[in-house]
């Protein structure tokens, strides 16, 4: 400490020592500890989605279309209020804490769904679900962004982030099980559905005592020996690995930091609003127009069919399974040119392309033109290129800013984003199909993609070209400068 209390400045190499690593065992451990949560999260959304016809018969909730959407609402507006709060302790008492407060709270709410019995103790548990996973996507993104190499940054994240469809494709098989009235009764699948996955996330748990402290979050609040103890330690099991000497890091890579232990809102709030304003305003934006798009078909997708094309509610899951695979091959296929092409490009790219999709898919359903096996290919195709267009907005707002503030950053941007974009759609959306007018329908899918083509233009004029550069050179730390 210094005369005046202050923490005496830092000057340090380790985040040019994590971004020289070579890929091995310890990144694909993390990306597993923590990205496996996505999947999960895929699987229980996608059966909630699934069972949306389910929960509107007599024998069950007895739900209407517009409840439905009002069920979905809830879920986001938890998780928006989940992200803030988490986000927030996060970037204040580190990633790794987090990592099992926001699992937990996740698992309870999907355990608790599981015994829900009328439609306002579904909204509360499903509210409690969202606050967890909420939490999760500021607590988990931060983290793998700060130990992933800067060379695969980019790919890694939108793989971690698309991984969700995998448990969306689990969610959309199980419910052949699940809902297939000969296996289970028509209130008992959907319920049997919710609570393996909530036991399921309890390994998780487990899993996640190996993974280490963000070592850049510790040299940023002062925790400088266990810091540098944490990258010998990941050093080391590098070495072990590879049998090669790591390559040197030049020293003029280093950074110095002024530590502090707490960042408060205000330097958090002329950071991200001033001097990094139109970052911001892309954060915004990529956010916002993903949400409206994703929330307002993914969670009304099976009013649709059973409402539009009388596909039996039992087998509206079997639709989503194309669905769900076309998502997850698109970021796996279009992913890594986000590290190669840029990300500029890349992004401006696959929001417009979903956007133009969109809008001849909404034209040619309004008109009848499609049946819904032609309906679901063509979703299927906005998705492909969606996919990884959501995933970068994930990706954006991670590391355009300040490290001090990135889990509180991808909380703001997620909230806005999701409090603009999804907690409205699936109401609205509900309640168009509730009108029957596949045109009312038409004009829906046609404001998510007048959102999605602004975000092209914004990414196109404001944009940062992250892909292959240190976070720190991304956006400077807070702590990278002295005290004010």
């Amino acid at each position: 400490m210094t005369a005046g209390g202050a923490a005496k400045p830092i000057k340090t190499l380790i985040p040019s020592r994590l971004d020289r690593l070579p890929w091995t065992r310890f990144h694909t451990w993390i990306v597993l500890a923590l990205g496996v949560t996505w999947i999960l999260d895929g699987l229980e959304v996608t059966l909630k989605g699934a069972i949306s016809g389910v929960l509107q018969e007599p024998d069950t909730l007895h739900l209407t279309s517009s409840e439905i959407g009002l069920i979905a609402s809830f879920y986001l507006l938890g998780a928006v209020l989940g992200s803030l709060v988490f986000g927030y302790l996060t970037d204040r008492y580190g990633r790794r804490l987090f990592f099992f407060v926001t699992l937990v709270t996740y698992l309870v709410g999907g355990l608790l769904t599981a015994f829900s019995w009328d439609l306002w103790s579904f909204v509360a548990f499903r509210f409690i679900t969202g606050a967890g996973i909420g939490g999760e996507y500021a607590a988990i993104n931060s983290a793998i962004d700060e130990m992933i190499p800067a060379r695969v940054r980019g790919r890694i994240d939108i793989y971690i982030n698309g991984s969700y469809w995998l448990g969306a494709a689990l969610g959309a098989g199980s419910t052949l099980i699940l809902l297939d009235p000969n296996i289970f009764s028509v209130n008992t699948g959907w319920r049997v559905g919710f609570f393996i996955g909530a036991v399921l996330g309890l390994g998780i748990l487990l899993v996640r005592r190996f993974v280490p402290e963000s070592p850049r979050w510790l040299i940023t609040h002062g925790y400088e020996r266990e810091a540098e103890a944490t990258v010998i330690d990941i050093e080391s099991q590098v070495d072990a690995e590879t049998d090669e000497k790591l390559p040197k890091v030049d020293p003029a890579d280093a950074i110095t930091v002024h530590p502090r232990h707490s960042f408060g809102f205000g330097i958090i709030i002329r950071t991200m609003f001033g001097q990094y304003w139109r970052r911001a305003l892309v954060g915004f934006s990529l956010m916002v127009a993903q949400a409206f798009l994703y929330n307002a078909i993914f969670f009304t997708y099976a009013l649709v069919l059973t409402g539009f094309y009388k596909v039996d509610a039992s087998v509206t899951g079997l639709y989503l399974l194309p669905f769900a695979i076309g998502n997850f091959l698109g970021v796996l296929v279009l992913g890594s040119f986000f590290d190669t092409i840029g990300r500029k490009q890349m992004i401006a790219a696959t929001y417009a392309a979903s956007a133009a999709l969109l809008v001849v898919t909404g034209w040619l359903f309004a008109t009848d033109a499609l049946t819904v096996v032609t309906l679901t290919a063509l979703w299927t195709a906005i998705f492909f290129i969606a996919s990884p267009a959501a995933s970068s907005a994930y990706l954006t707002v991670s590391e355009i800013f300040p490290l001090e503030t990135r889990a509180l950053a991808i909380a703001f941007f997620f909230s806005l984003g999701t409090g603009a974009g999804g907690i409205i759609a699936p109401w609205l959306f509900g309640t168009l199909i509730g009108t029957g007018s596949r045109w009312a329908v038409f004009y829906g899918y046609i404001a998510a993609a007048v959102l999605m083509f602004a975000a092209a233009v914004i990414e196109i004029v404001f944009g940062i070209a992250a892909e292959r550069m240190s976070l720190e050179k991304v956006a400077e730390p807070i702590s990278a400068r002295a005290h004010d």
